[in-house]
Parts: C-alpha cells; structure tokens; sequence
C-alpha cells in the first residue's frame, strides 16, 4: 500500500503554447507547463528555440535545477567559472544543470534553428535568472 495522497478532484490540464516568451537569455521560450498555465507547483517545462549561429545570454539559476532534452539540432553549453568547460549535446541527449552553475548555450549551426525541451523543479515561469560575467572568473 503506498502512503502517498492523491487528489482525485484535481484537474488534468493540456497545455499547448500559442507564442513564444521572451526571456532575459535572449531565446525564445514556449511555456508548456508552469503555475500559471497548468496549476503546477513544483515543477515547469518549457520548449526552448535557439535561432541559427544564435546563442543565451551567460547566466545561472540560483536556486533550482535544469533539465534539457535535444530535440534538435547541436548545442554546445558552455559552463563553470568563466566558462571555461563546454559540452555538446545533439538530438536524444539529456543534460543536467544544477543550481548555481554558469552556463551559456549556442547553436552550431548558422543554418538551422536548436529545439529543447527544458524542465525545471520550479513552477513559476517567470524565469529566476542571474546574469553571469565570465570575465569575472578569467
């Protein structure tokens, strides 16, 4: 028998963005599921679109953790002090951001736009960024 709680009253919501947000990382964001579109509370996720030769603003969050999917295209993030690390991931590659941690994405690709799907252990999604000098950390 399992001890956690369910509320069987409480709604099943679809979400399907019908534009795109704009955040302080500069790149376009399609909120899926946050506290104001579906009643979350402890979780969103979002679809992120990095345009062509386009890349984020430096920048960590604080206080929650990042999860990205790959959906398309090559994305190299650089991360850590300075930024001085970098990983790419592709298409079917998960990444994990834990808080605090610098980090800015860019696309590979001057052609073609980079699709994410990126989940985070806060609802709200009006974004918790703290903008990041690199050069800080040279």
């Amino acid at each position: 028998m399992s001890d956690v709680s369910h509320d069987a009253r409480a709604p099943v919501v679809k979400v399907r963005p019908d534009r795109e947000m704009a955040t302080t990382q500069r790149l376009p964001y399609f909120i899926g599921i946050s506290t104001g579109t579906a009643g979350s509370t402890g979780l969103s996720m979002y679809m992120v679109v990095v345009p062509p030769g386009g890349h984020a603003e430096p920048h960590f969050h604080a206080d929650y953790e990042t999860a990205i999917y790959q959906l398309e295209g090559k994305i190299e993030t650089r991360y850590g002090p300075g930024l001085r690390e970098s990983v790419i991931t592709e298409p079917g590659d998960f990444l994990f951001i834990p808080p605090g941690v610098p980090h800015q994405p860019f696309n590979l690709d001057a052609n073609h736009a980079a699709r994410a799907i990126v989940a985070r252990n806060h609802a709200n999604e009006d974004e918790r960024v703290v903008p990041y000098d690199p050069a800080t950390e040279a």
